[in-house]
């Protein structure tokens, strides 16, 4: 093969990739947000049956989310039916989620979020457990 020819095939190689990349790119990108949603959905569902052991008491802000893998306070021993969860689920970027109680902006008891992509909460990536127009 000549240098052209060998030129040639690279440039074909390299426009099939340009068309090709950007679109992986954007499913990999739908496909974390769509992943931190279910996991957003899961410890919504763990933070329900929490409240149905402790007689509709969420946890408090102090106890956090961590409430759902060990026993809170010795108080709440004999309540607590745990653990909810094996493990504190992450985002798809492995960071952890938000959680505010009592809730801000959900109209649910509690707010959860993910600061999405940029890891920044409060801008309009992140993915939350209340519907955007409520807050």
């Amino acid at each position: 093969m000549t240098l052209i020819e060998v030129l040639l095939v690279v440039t074909i190689l390299l426009v099939i990739a340009s068309a090709v990349v950007p679109r992986l790119v954007n499913r990999q990108e739908k496909a974390n947000a769509d992943t931190t949603k279910i996991s957003l959905k899961g410890l919504e569902q763990a933070l329900k049956l929490y409240a149905i052991d402790h007689d509709g008491r969420y946890p408090s802000a102090g106890q956090g989310i961590d409430a759902l893998i060990s026993c809170p306070e010795a108080s709440e021993a004999e309540l607590w039916q745990g653990p909810y969860l094996e493990d504190l689920p992450k985002d798809a970027w492995r960071r952890d989620f938000r959680y505010v109680y009592p809730a801000s902006k959900s109209t649910k008891p509690f707010d959860l979020s993910s600061g999405g992509p940029d890891g920044v909460h409060g801008n309009d990536d992140d993915i939350v457990n209340w519907d955007s127009n409520e807050a």
